[in-house]
């Protein structure tokens, strides 16, 4: 038997086994300080091979800074060293060995820096100067929620050197033996901040109109095609809508649909293969009604009116659920992050109960 979820997809010249991948999904588990600042740990090593021996076809890394201010969280993976770039060839390397393609998502949390780990004070800000805090940037100083600090409004020439870091961290991915470069410009983080006008209220060349509000995705995705290699892919992450136009009764201007489906058509242009789609994240107080399943609709609107291929996200969890999005042309592929956590073998789950039969380790061939 055949099923669409496990047929191969290819991008530029790189082939894909399958189309289950795996969403990227913060560990906060790096050290915070040191020489060992936002370096991968064991724990991210059994944590990303685990879902590659389970027949993850794609392997996203969870949100990945350009800088030790970019990071989300004191404890998140970072690549703006080369002691960074080390660590993570070895699992760059094993996942290889499996089949699997390793993809790294490379990202600048913005105003939405400098927080605690989700499972300590769900996450709450850290202030300045407090334990391992700093003060977070912004395109404007607009503060994410009440009790977060104010960003720091950054200057047209900060904007140039974050620009320049997203360009360094894609050369050290390549040389640590990623085969995909993912840009996070979704859930509230810079690019995201800069897109929205909920968040971006400058009046230069980054604020004000749609082409403004734009300027620095596309010039973060000019930095990182231009020194990621012409056979190798780069994604893009959005959040489809901020969703406040979404519900009637909130008057607040945000990101829509339809500026997705705009800006989509700038991404293709700028070399983007795959655009991510996710939503919200932005604005704190979005209403927003989460159902398997609910986030597809604005992934199969920019592929059937674009042509660009994309990623569909959000409560993907049964194999038939998967198998329909793929095969009804929704999506390209699914990535999946709450269900891989729950499972990791989701993929080869998958494939029983779909009929198919997918290669594995040598070292299961008792349970293949």
């Amino acid at each position: 038997m055949s099923a669409a979820l496990f047929e191969p997809y290819t991008l530029r010249s790189l082939t894909i086994p399958n189309r289950v991948w795996m969403a990227p999904m913060c560990q906060y588990t790096a050290a915070p300080d040191g020489p060992e600042q936002g370096v991968p740990t064991d724990w991210h090593f059994q944590h990303l091979a685990a879902r590659a021996v389970g027949g993850t076809g794609l392997i996203l890394t969870e949100a990945t800074a350009v800088s030790p201010e970019g990071r989300i969280s004191p404890y998140d993976l970072g690549l703006w060293n080369s002691a960074q770039t080390d660590s993570f060839r070895r699992i760059t390397s094993f996942l290889k060995s499996q089949g699997t393609v390793p993809g790294i998502q490379i990202a600048h949390a913005g105003r939405k820096a400098s927080t605690e780990r989700t499972w300590v004070d769900r996450g709450a800000p850290i202030a300045p100067g407090d334990g391992h805090g700093w003060t977070p940037v912004g395109p404007s100083p607009l503060a994410f929620g009440t009790t977060s600090t104010v960003p720091e409004e950054l200057s047209t020439e900060r904007i140039e050197e974050i620009v320049e870091q997203f360009a360094a961290t894609a050369r050290r991915a390549l040389a640590a033996g990623f085969e995909v470069a993912e840009i996070h410009g979704a859930h509230g983080y810079l690019i995201n901040q800069f897109l929205s006008p909920y968040t971006n209220h400058r009046t230069d060349e980054y604020g004000g109109s749609y082409e403004n509000r734009i300027r620095f995705a596309l010039e973060v995705v000019d930095a990182v095609r231009a020194v990621w290699p012409r056979e190798l892919p780069v994604f893009f992450r959005i959040s489809a809508t901020d969703w406040l136009t979404e519900n009637p009764d909130d008057e607040r201007e945000g990101w829509t649909a339809e500026d997705t489906i705009r800006f989509a058509g700038d991404l293709s242009a700028h070399g983007v293969d795959l655009l991510d789609t996710s939503t919200g994240g932005n604005a704190p107080n979005a209403k927003i009604v989460a159902v398997p399943g609910y986030q597809v609709p604005f992934a199969e609107r920019v592929k059937k009116e674009t042509g660009l291929a994309v990623g569909a996200v959000g409560l993907i969890t049964e194999a038939q659920q998967a198998e329909e999005i793929v095969a009804h042309g929704q999506a390209d592929a699914v990535l999946l992050a709450r269900e891989l956590l729950r499972d990791p073998n989701f993929a080869r789950r998958a494939a029983r109960e779909l009929g198919v039969a997918i290669p594995g380790p040598d070292q299961y061939h008792r349970a293949l």
